[in-house]
């Protein structure tokens, strides 16, 4: 059996929510456009893109932070979410104010795109085979 690359065993998890983001995406883009027009079908496809490369971006930086020290995994994730968040926020204002008619799409698309992606993530981790001991392959 073949060892993974360290960060590649890190992420295994990724796929998972990636590819709900994906079904979400083109089935969320199809009824916002239905439900609320263009600006709807644009607002899903924001809101979902936005779950999926932040989720994706805290995977990565927080894989890294393992990499070098697992203690680092705590202040690193802590780190992301915050700015992170505060971006989101500062981003909803901007079109808030701007009076985009997509914001409320990509708000459902949000709340949407962070549930599909924790059900797979969560299916994921019922189904992996992940030993609570690390077994040394000879």
């Amino acid at each position: 059996m073949t060892a993974l690359h360290p960060m590649r065993k890190r992420l295994r998890h990724l796929p998972s929510g990636l590819i709900a983001s994906a079904v979400l995406l083109v089935v969320g883009v199809g009824v916002g456009a239905v439900l609320w027009g263009g600006p709807g079908a644009a607002g899903v496809a924001a809101g979902v893109t936005l779950v999926a490369a932040s989720y994706t971006v805290s995977s990565l930086i927080i894989a890294w932070a393992d990499s070098i020290d697992p203690r680092l995994t705590l202040p690193a994730g802590l780190m992301t979410y915050a700015l992170k968040f505060t971006l989101f926020g500062v981003l909803l204002a901007v079109l808030a104010r701007a009076g985009w008619a997509g914001l409320l799409p990509m708000g459902v698309a949000i709340m949407g795109g962070a549930l599909g992606w924790t059900v797979a993530q969560a299916v994921w981790t019922w189904r992996a085979r992940i030993p609570y001991v690390e077994i040394d392959e000879q």
